[in-house]
C-alpha cells in the first residue's frame, strides 16, 4: 500500500529515497533519462519551474522562434523534428529526451502520421515569455 511521509521524516533522513512500499525491499529504483551541461540558466534569485504538455498533430510545425532558458523535452509518443539554426535537424522519438538550447533560433515539426506529444520542462526568470519570434536569419 502506497503511503506518504512528511516533510520533517523525509528532511531528517530516515525514508529519503524509500517509499513507503518498497521499505520492506530496499531503495525505490531512480532510472536517469538524461543528463547534460547546459549554459544559459537563470541567475536570479527566485526562478520560475515550468512543466508543459504539448501536442502536435501531423504536419504541424511550430513558428520560427528562440529560448531565453534551456528547455528539456521528454517525448511521449510520436517523433518530432527539430531544426536548430546552423546545425543538422535533430529527431526525437518517444522515451527520448532533447534540450533545446537557450539563444539559438529554431523550428519544430512533426513530419509523422501519429501525434507528437510531448512534456516540456525548464526554469526561467519570473514572467519570462515562453519563447521569442525569431525571423530567419
Amino acid at each position: 500500500m502506497h503511503t506518504k511521509s512528511d516533510v520533517q521524516t523525509m528532511i531528517a533522513g530516515l525514508t529519503v529515497g524509500l517509499t513507503r512500499s518498497a521499505q520492506d525491499s530496499g531503495m525505490a529504483k531512480l532510472t536517469p533519462l538524461h543528463r547534460e551541461l547546459v549554459q544559459g540558466m537563470p541567475t536570479l534569485p527566485e526562478q520560475e519551474v515550468r512543466v508543459l504538455f504539448s501536442t502536435l498533430l501531423p504536419g504541424d510545425v511550430t513558428p520560427r522562434h528562440s529560448h531565453r532558458f534551456p528547455v528539456t523535452v521528454y517525448m511521449l509518443e510520436g517523433t518530432f523534428t527539430l531544426e536548430l539554426e546552423g546545425r543538422e535537424p535533430v529527431e526525437v522519438g518517444a522515451g527520448e529526451v532533447l534540450v533545446e538550447p537557450a539563444g539559438i533560433r529554431m523550428t519544430g515539426f512533426n513530419r509523422g502520421e501519429v501525434p507528437a506529444r510531448m512534456v516540456l520542462f525548464y526554469a526561467c526568470a519570473p514572467d519570462t515569455p515562453f519563447a521569442d519570434p525569431a525571423s530567419k536569419a
